[in-house]
């Protein structure tokens, strides 16, 4: 059985703050996320080994952009987003 199908995922974006590499201006820049979230009940088809494997399953979400383009209307360069960490797991 698919590791995907013991989640349920969804797109969210969040809010960060972060410097342009270039001009260091400070911004507000919206993130895209990909938020994984463990199903209740185990799918109906599993085996034992996807039981273990359910049990280890933890919630998260995943950072998708790596690059922003600049706000700043001189600058307008595209940077690396730094700072922020790309994985994050979730409590319930």
């Amino acid at each position: 059985m698919d590791e995907r199908s013991f989640y349920r995922e969804s797109q969210v974006t969040k809010p960060a703050v972060l410097n342009c590499s270039f001009c260091r201006t400070s911004e507000t820049y919206d993130l895209r996320w990909l938020v994984r979230r463990k199903l209740d009940r185990l799918p109906k088809n599993a085996d034992e080994r996807d039981r273990a494997k359910f049990s280890k399953a933890a919630s998260y979400m995943v950072l998708l952009d790596d690059k922003v383009g600049c706000k700043n209307p001189r600058c307008r360069r595209t940077f690396e987003v730094s700072g922020i960490k790309t994985t994050a797991f979730l409590t319930d």
